[in-house]
């Protein structure tokens, strides 16, 4: 069968190349005729969709749903039937798994099938039943369709062994192709791609919904594999620098140190980041050492608040105080550091919101992104929300970080806006940081990139 993978057209200013849909379209490739669409990088707003299904025909088009996808699917999955009411439609990703039944309910007749977790294993069962017209799907894990009007759910599945999946099929995604700022504003060499070392996570945070799809139980690929996929990327699409987009790279140590002694002795010519950042506790001097001595040049941090009062409700199981050791440790090893840091959190004040702006401005850190609180479905903050009747007015079509499509009764938006574009002033409106991000900008295409997104986040928003 000829079968359509899409990422939703959307407002991120993250173009990045999809690891999940990468990964599918291995999974499923040596039985079918596969092509992925990234709509965001290729700029194939709704109404150009129709050409590029038409030009392809395909009998299955899946879709990648996170939350501020909706609208776009929606409206994609219309046009889709109307072009061919037999073309087999599925959506799988962060919302699909948080609110399956929800969202199978919501998109109608205009969806056939949804996945919940990660859908490596059930896709390819999938489309062999659609192929030979099977009507029990009982057996495909993480499936949820309609049976005689009722909507089932089959228990989803976890790969534990990751190297089983292969890599991501690179030859269809062309990561060389993609943009410089690729996840974040700034890079050190270009091109970039994206790498998946460990899945899961274990931890508690109230916000996340980082687990939703790969589940609490961290899985990780042998070093081998891991560095065989950065070797084929180096060599054959040219990739200069790496970006661990995982959650828990260095949550096992070991680990994390076995596979950097190893990167190090292939003597790649690279920079590498941790864009989606790590755990600042699993962070000791030998394996900073160790990051640094193999390009690491900058790590990303989940600070997420200046307050003690606002972090125990995140259930961050830390403090400001072992943030600023952490922090420091940091510091002292050479490596740039930015932090993430939410306003406007269930329970926040307008006193701990600037809590979070002054001690992010205190910390020893080169840049600090500032997010306004969203409640993703499925994660304890939204259900705390939502149980307590205080979930309303959720702007799930401008469901971004610095949009603030949900605010906490004890603000209205424009306070909350205000005390976002505060915190960006006081953070970036310093001469020391000035510099060092001038210094950063590495061509005039990147300076209009970064002039671009200024306004997207702060002067529009």
């Amino acid at each position: 069968m000829k079968v359509l993978l899409v990422k939703p057209y959307n407002r991120s200013d993250h173009i990045q190349p999809s690891l999940g849909l990468g990964y599918l379209a291995t999974a499923i490739r040596k039985d079918h005729d596969v092509r992925i669409l990234d709509c965001i990088k290729e700029n194939i707003r709704l109404e150009d969709l129709p050409a590029r299904i038409k030009e392809f025909m395909p009998d299955v088009v899946g879709l990648q749903c996170y939350t501020f996808d909706l609208g776009f699917i929606s409206k994609a999955l219309l046009e889709i039937k109307k072009i061919n009411k037999d073309i087999v439609t599925i959506i799988g990703g962060p919302h699909a798994s948080a609110l399956p039944e929800e969202t199978l309910t919501k998109f109608g007749k205009d969806l056939d099938f949804l996945f919940v977790g990660e859908a490596e294993l059930g896709l390819p069962k999938l489309l062999e039943a659609i192929e030979k017209k099977r009507k029990d799907l009982s057996d495909i894990p993480g499936l949820v369709w309609r049976d005689n009007g009722a909507i089932r759910k089959n228990p989803k599945a976890v790969v534990d062994d990751l190297d089983s999946l292969g890599f991501p099929a690179w030859d269809m995604i062309h990561p060389e192709n993609y943009p410089e700022a690729q996840h974040g504003a700034f890079f050190k060499n270009f091109p970039i791609a994206p790498i998946m070392v460990t899945r899961g996570c274990p931890y508690q945070c109230t916000f996340c919904a980082g687990y939703i799809v790969s589940g609490r139980k961290v899985r990780k690929r042998k070093a081998e594999s891991v560095l065989k996929e950065m070797k084929m990327l180096y060599d054959d699409h040219g990739i200069r620098e790496f970006h661990i987009i995982d959650d828990n790279f260095t949550m096992d140590k070991a680990y994390a140190k076995d596979l950097l002694r190893k990167l190090k002795c292939l003597k790649l010519d690279i920079s590498w980041s941790t864009p989606n950042g790590v755990r600042m506790e699993t962070l000791d001097e030998e394996l900073l050492g160790l990051m640094k001595e193999t390009g690491l040049y900058m790590i990303s941090l989940g600070i997420e608040s200046g307050s003690d009062k606002i972090l125990s409700f995140m259930k961050k199981g830390t403090n400001t105080k072992k943030i600023e050791e952490c922090v420091s440790r940091i510091h002292k090893a050479g490596i740039d550091m930015a932090g993430f840091f939410i306003l406007g959190f269930p329970t926040e004040t307008v006193k701990t919101a600037n809590e979070t702006i002054d001690f992010a401005a205190r910390l020893p850190i080169q840049r600090a992104n500032f997010f306004t609180y969203l409640p993703f479905p499925g994660t304890e903050s939204y259900e705390m929300l939502k149980a307590t009747g205080e979930l309303h007015d959720v702007d799930w079509e401008k469901f971004y970080f610095t949009n603030a499509a949900y605010v906490f009764p004890a603000f209205t938006r424009k306070e909350l806006k205000n005390l976002h574009r505060r915190a960006f002033a006081k953070f970036y409106l310093r001469p020391g940081i000035i510099w060092y991000h001038i210094k950063s900008v590495k061509s005039l295409r990147h300076f209009q990139f970064l002039a671009k997104r200024f306004m997207n986040w702060i002067v529009h928003t």
